[in-house]
């Protein structure tokens, strides 16, 4: 699933293309793009495939915990699995919040990968769209376009897991 947000966000899943024999074939990400012309754009490709990796780790740790932990155990376990794959990150990065070019507070992205991708980590039954909120104000604040939403919470993380894509970053 992806969410694309420029000023409110969009819900925007991946679809399927009728191949030239008529049957459907997979469609990548950067193929499934909106036109062009409505504004959005699509993470470039490797912060595309820094996600992927991060994906990954998040469901072995998943595979070996389960669902029944809390956000605090999930993160150690995460940032443990990105260490042992040799992928950079920092744990609660403080984000500057700015109003009107005054720094006004902070809010703290649980993981920064390679200082490109926000991770945001969940362990509650549902997430709710404020929790969208929540990365896409950090995607802003940071100026970054990709962050993961991963609510370790849910039964099959597949369903916890949230590419949230900033394709109109609002200007610092």
């Amino acid at each position: 699933m992806c969410i694309r947000a420029s000023g409110g966000s969009r819900l925007a899943p991946l679809t399927q293309a009728p191949h030239a024999s008529g049957r459907k074939e997979g469609v990548s990400r950067q193929d499934a793009r909106t036109p062009r012309d409505s504004g959005f754009r699509e993470p470039s490709a490797a912060v595309d495939a820094l996600a992927s990796q991060v994906i990954d780790a998040a469901l072995h740790v998943h595979r070996e915990l389960g669902p029944a932990f809390v956000e605090s155990v999930y993160d150690n376990a995460l940032c443990d699995e990105l260490s042992l794959r040799h992928l950079p990150h920092q744990r609660q990065v403080v984000v500057p919040v700015r109003y009107k070019g005054l720094l006004v507070g902070e809010g703290r992205a649980d993981v920064l990968v390679d200082g490109l991708l926000v991770v945001e980590l969940k362990a509650l039954p549902a997430v709710a769209p404020v929790h969208v909120a929540q990365v896409l104000s950090y995607l802003r604040a940071m100026g970054l376009e990709l962050g993961l939403l991963v609510n370790f919470g849910e039964r099959h993380l597949k369903a916890g897991c949230r590419r949230v894509v900033l394709s109109a970053p609002i200007p610092l």
